[in-house]
């Protein structure tokens, strides 16, 4: 590799690491290409970017940023699954692909501009949707709402109640 091209290849990497809202760092060792593109697939759906890359640049790419924690995780061979737009989708493919495949290994990873290991990247990865969430909060707030609603309509409805005896009683007197 030309040195033009290292430098064209560690900024390129620094700009979509710095842009980007999650990404994963992946262990693909021993891993078959089928395999490999099997994967990229599934990221590309989820519109997260699959790249191997050489950990020397890597580790330039991040030198002097807030991301230069990651070094510790750029030892043999890495791949990096990058997402722009949902901080949970590379964790959630790469977790989701590789249960059962001993040969691949979550290495760490960066959500929102936090540095994070691969457990709690498993645990991103088994959080439900944002919408699943969103659904559940609304219901959170609605159901102290709802129970106010029915305890002040039970006087209400006890007080028409009454007020249908009372009706009914004067019917039949009179």
């Amino acid at each position: 590799m030309q040195r033009e091209e290292k430098a064209t290849s560690i900024a390129e990497l620094r700009e979509k690491l710095g842009a980007a809202r999650g990404a994963v760092l992946t262990d693909f060792r021993g891993l078959s290409v089928a395999e490999l593109t099997e994967l990229r697939t599934l990221l590309r759906q989820s519109a997260v970017e699959y790249k191997v890359v050489k950990n020397t640049l890597a580790k330039r790419a991040i030198q002097d940023t807030t991301l230069a924690g990651l070094a510790g995780y750029l030892e043999g061979p890495t791949a990096i699954a990058i997402s722009a737009t949902d901080p949970v989708a590379a964790s959630r493919a790469v977790t989701t692909w590789g249960k059962g495949r001993e040969k691949f290994s979550v290495k760490g990873g960066v959500v929102e501009g936090r540095i994070v290991g691969p457990r709690e990247i498993a645990d991103l990865a088994d959080l439900p949707p944002r919408e699943v969430l969103l659904a559940r909060m609304a219901g959170a707030f609605q159901a102290p709402l709802a129970g106010l609603v029915q305890v002040l309509s039970a006087s209400l409805r006890g007080l028409v109640s009454v007020l249908d005896q009372v009706r009914q009683r004067k019917e039949g007197a009179a």
